[in-house]
């Protein structure tokens, strides 16, 4: 698929949910289902996407996306999930903090965005986002075992700063901290009605 230099505006009251955790039914997950949930209650039409159930391969930087505005290097389930991406006016990222950062999976979805950028030959070089000025509206996520915010390290700016360089404006973000076990999150009531809160928050930003 060829992107314009400038995407048509993406479709009101879609939400497009990527989870970044390779452990299905994990808290990332749950988290994800259920700030989409509250979008749907709040009449949005969402999908839901787990990166470790797909097949796509990390960007290389070969730099081939520049001239075509496309990623001619791989044809992978990346290649199906950039039109949803482009009609979504509403993103929520959720994963797990791995090693003070996002997952790998998670990691190149991001990188593999780099194709939605326009650049041009001036030095230093000039850059715009075909994504830029549509109203995109985004949440992120993340959860961490460990007791301290500072211990997630770099998690929620790996995803928060690559979407907003991209155009969308972070509407809210849910750091969860002291929880492990797979869908333990599920147990704990004010990150839960937070996670509706958000959901029902991009729900109205995006409708």
């Amino acid at each position: 698929m060829t992107l314009e230099k400038r995407e048509n505006p993406p479709s009101r009251g879609t939400i497009l949910g990527i989870g970044g955790s390779p452990r299905k039914g994990g808290n990332s997950d749950t988290l994800l289902c259920q700030i989409l949930h509250a979008a749907q209650i709040g009449g949005a039409r969402t999908e839901q996407v787990r990166l470790p159930d797909l097949q796509f391969q990390p960007c290389v930087g070969c730099e081939a996306c520049r001239k075509n505005s496309r990623c001619p290097r791989f044809s992978d389930d990346m290649t199906d999930l950039y039109p949803k991406i482009i009609e979504a006016k509403g993103l929520v990222l959720a994963c797990p903090v791995h090693n003070y950062n996002i997952t790998a999976w998670m990691k190149a979805f991001i990188d593999r965005l780099y194709c939605l950028y326009n650049f041009n030959d001036q030095r230093p070089r000039g850059w715009s986002s075909k994504l830029a000025g549509q109203g995109r509206k985004a949440v992120i996520a993340a959860v961490a075992e460990q007791e301290d915010k500072k211990d997630m390290g770099f998690a929620l700016e790996a995803m928060r700063m690559p979407l907003e360089a991209l155009g969308y404006e972070i509407v809210g973000e849910l750091p969860v901290l002291r929880i492990f076990e797979a869908g333990r999150v599920a147990e704990v009531p004010e990150v839960m009605a937070e996670a509706r809160r958000l959901g029902a928050l991009l729900a109205r930003e995006t409708i």
